[in-house]
């Protein structure tokens, strides 16, 4: 009779995922934003978001996009009659009938109304949405990674190690985590300066990895003196395989959550960024920067631009805290 092998930590893991219904909707919640990422990052998907398709403000419309209005002949119909008193308008007037084909040339049709509305320019709200969401995503997505990996670096040599070395991370920590996050993100935003993409990564990643390190610099310690690395070292190990190859494989599983939990933080941190102004630079979308736009066009009673922005960062986050919470229960030892 042969014996079945115990299930691994993963394979647990995932069995306890896949009888999560939750977990599963906001799995596939996640993998619909991921894949509208992709498709925007090759242009099949919101490539034309710049367009002005409508007119300024287009108000939203769920029964779909009315018929096209050319501008030339709304400007027509709000243009004041002319004014008789006027000492230049009959050489408006002369001017008018030399080059009457091309004044009276239409311009280009625009639309009265959208599905989701449209900005002052006249682009489609949620092709920007859209758009928006993939520098949003990338964002949070890379920052984690690099917080994660500071902390996982930073943690793993001080809790390995001990001693000299870790008092010297211990001290590096405290000082980070003495300073309000809100604080030291703006310090290091202003030590940047350089507006983009990869500069909020680096400001967020810079920033975010003591969360990390705090845990792996903990997993790490307990885990040192364990049989299998004890074995490791018997056999001739270095201290970075010993740390690498076989410590980190029995913890990555917090890295895992710290890096889900991080992303969701920094999605959130990127709109903050881009509403005081340390955002995306001209010409790159984000919904940082639709509701940094939003708040001007609140006074003038334009609401939809703020709706899809905040209704799509709300799905996502949501999504993703539910996704993190049921993955952190799914991993948890003490289940298995």
């Amino acid at each position: 009779m042969t014996k079945r092998n115990p299930a691994g930590l993963w394979t647990l893991a995932l069995r306890r995922l896949r009888a999560d219904r939750v977990a599963m909707a906001s799995l596939a919640v996640l993998a619909l934003f991921l894949a509208l990422l992709a498709l925007s990052s090759l242009g099949l998907v919101a490539a034309g978001w710049e367009e002005e398709v409508a007119v300024s403000y287009a108000p939203p419309s769920l029964l779909g996009p009315d018929a096209p209005v050319h501008d030339g002949a709304v400007a027509a119909r709000a243009a004041p009659p002319p004014n008789a008193f006027d000492p230049l308008a009959a050489d408006i007037a002369a001017l008018v009938s030399e080059r009457g084909e091309a004044i009276a040339a239409p311009a280009p049709a625009r639309l009265a109304t959208l599905p989701f509305g449209a900005d002052k320019w006249g682009h489609d709200i949620l092709l920007k949405t859209i758009k928006g969401g993939e520098t949003s995503i990338v964002v949070g997505l890379a920052a984690a990674l690099l917080a994660v990996a500071l902390g996982t670096l930073f943690g793993a040599v001080s809790g390995y190690f001990g001693g000299v070395v870790d008092d010297l991370f211990n001290w590096f920590y405290s000082v980070f985590t003495a300073i309000p996050a809100i604080l030291m993100i703006l310090a290091v935003a202003a030590v940047l300066q350089h507006k983009g993409v990869a500069t909020i990564v680096l400001i967020l990643g810079l920033t975010g990895w003591t969360g990390p390190y705090r845990l792996m610099r903990a997993e790490y310690m307990k885990h040192k003196g364990r049989e299998y690395v004890l074995a490791a070292d018997a056999i001739g190990a270095s201290h970075w395989r010993k740390m690498f190859s076989h410590i980190f494989p029995n913890v990555s599983h917090v890295a895992l959550v710290q890096l889900s939990i991080l992303a969701v933080g920094f999605i959130k941190a990127e709109v903050i960024l881009s509403f005081l102004g340390f955002g995306v630079p001209v010409g790159v979308v984000s919904w940082g920067s639709m509701l940094n736009e939003a708040q001007n066009e609140l006074i003038l009673g334009k609401w939809w631009q703020l709706g899809a922005a905040a209704s799509a960062m709300a799905l996502l986050v949501t999504a993703f805290s539910l996704f993190t919470d049921a993955l952190r229960d799914a991993l948890d030892p003490k289940l298995k």
